[in-house]
């Protein structure tokens, strides 16, 4: 992984050896072939290392890009899954990725095995928001900005404060 989103370079955060470097989600899947079908040649993901061991151990570490933790709480998630879903529910860990064209690579992924849960649709955040199954029982949201964050956050309700 680079150093695209260097400590000194967020809000708020200095350098420090004891930094986060990485985050990493490991997925078992019984199919790892069908799941790289998906994430790595559908979803475009590229293939930074793959190791092979004994008794078919099989393991394919895929670059993501930069990662975030978002962390909501009940309330939230039963709002996001009303805007999303019609009111489906939220997987408890749910994998999000923002892609430049949500409708595309909706097509792509549903070609490519996943099962569409939710269509696109606009949020009240406005992203363009779609929800899939995927390999690995995961829920996954594919997510397109429609406007610069600056400009969302200069919106009431947006921020952490109270």
């Amino acid at each position: 992984m680079t150093d695209d989103l260097a400590p000194s370079s967020l809000p708020g955060s200095s350098a420090s050896p004891a930094r986060v470097r990485q985050l990493r989600v490991v997925v078992e899947v019984e199919d790892l072939d069908g799941a790289l079908a998906l994430f790595r040649d559908a979803l475009g993901l590229p293939e930074q290392a793959a190791f092979q061991g004994e008794d078919g151990a099989r393991v394919a570490i895929l670059h993501a890009g930069a990662a975030t933790l978002e962390l909501a709480n009940p309330a939230q998630v039963r709002m996001i899954d009303r805007v999303e879903t019609d009111g489906g529910r939220s997987a408890r860990i749910r994998l999000a990725f923002e892609v430049d064209d949500t409708q595309a690579m909706t097509s792509r992924l549903v070609d490519g095995g996943a099962e569409l849960t939710a269509a696109p649709r606009e949020t009240p955040w406005r992203s363009l928001n779609a929800r899939l199954e995927v390999p690995g029982d995961l829920q996954v949201t594919l997510f397109q900005e429609l406007e610069p964050l600056a400009e969302r956050e200069a919106r009431e309700g947006f921020g952490t404060a109270g």
